[in-house]
């Protein structure tokens, strides 16, 4: 019977296979990293065979690759070309930040809190990697600062299998409910770029449909994303990020709403944020009236719409619902 050895998590494994390829100047052999590299060493002890293990190897690398990991691939001295006897390193250079940037103490930790403060699936390809840089340099930093570092999770499910299809250029299917309406209808879609916008998270794409851009709610998504192998030209998502904001704040500033707050309250400290005061209150531009309604309604007694009529009835309808779910009654 076949040792099982200790199982040693992916993550783990490939963190062990990074600081092997950082270790060595002249490389290491797929072989020496099959036996030497624990995660792979263990596989091997428990019977895995030697054609499995490559594959996973090939797996490890391509993923840190993907990562921003440069890991090189050395042939023979006398014959580059020849990699029967590849050997595989990460050169410290290039695993660097550039001679010109440097940080202080302060600052790489500040840099450091920021990245903890996101799930992994958060961040895209080049904060990683620039997050890795940073905490490669070996600055040391304040030790409190870790002890204050929040987490901002990204609720919205749809927003990581987005995200990677706009890394990879990939068309994405999904279903769309919009307000009013009473079943969602399919979307295909070529994602440029997610954008935070009113505290929620936004897809920008060209809808396939309807062959014209448009903007989507993360948070009105319903179900899965499913990402497609049929892939769009990289070059579309330059300048998304800013053409999407421009539409959204030409749309805010088509319209608004007037909100009555009490002053000293959350509702007037947040609101002012992005308000310009009025005589009976303060004016919100606004993009999406049910996404506003959920975000006043949120206030309670804190706010009260003046105008527009709609706004103020889909407020009203949102406390009411929440008065007959806690038992009372208006």
């Amino acid at each position: 019977m076949p040792n099982t050895g200790s199982k040693v998590a992916p993550e783990e494994r490939l963190v062990n296979l990074v600081v092997a390829l950082l270790a060595t100047d002249q490389g290491l052999t797929k072989d020496t990293i099959l036996g030497s590299v624990s995660g792979y060493r263990e596989q091997s002890e428990a019977g895995a065979s030697k054609d499995a293990l490559e594959k996973m190897f090939e797996r490890d690398k391509e993923s840190l690759r993907s990562l921003g990991v440069p890991i090189e691939t050395l042939g023979d001295y006398a014959d580059p070309d020849d990699l029967r006897e590849a050997r595989y390193r990460i050169a410290t250079d290039d695993y660097a930040l550039p001679d010109e940037v440097s940080l202080t103490a302060a600052e790489a930790a500040l840099l450091d809190l920021a990245g903890t403060v996101w799930h992994e699936t958060s961040l895209s390809v080049d904060a990683r990697a620039g997050l890795r840089k940073i905490r490669a340099l070996g600055i040391p930093t304040t030790e409190p600062l870790g002890a204050y570092a929040p987490r901002i999770s990204v609720r919205d499910a749809a927003f990581a299998p987005l995200q990677r299809a706009i890394e990879t250029a990939r068309v994405v299917a999904f279903d769309y409910l919009k307000p009013g309406e009473h079943a969602p209808r399919a979307r295909r879609a070529r994602p440029l770029v997610l954008l935070e916008y009113e505290a929620r998270w936004h897809l920008h794409a060209h809808d396939l449909d309807a062959d014209a851009p448009r903007t989507f709610l993360l948070s009105r998504i319903v179900g899965e994303v499913a990402v497609t192998r049929v892939s769009f030209d990289p070059g579309l998502r330059a300048g998304a990020g800013e053409r999407a904001r421009t539409l959204l704040d030409e749309l805010a500033a088509s319209q608004s709403a007037l909100v009555e707050v009490h002053p000293g309250t959350e509702a007037a400290l947040r609101l002012a944020r992005r308000a310009s005061p009025a005589a009976q209150g303060l004016r919100i531009p606004f993009v999406d009236a049910h996404v506003l309604a959920d975000e006043l309604a949120s206030y309670g007694p804190e706010v009260r719409v003046v105008e527009p009529a709609e706004l103020r009835r889909l407020v009203v309808s949102r406390l009411r619902a929440a008065l007959a779910r806690s038992g009372g009654s208006a």
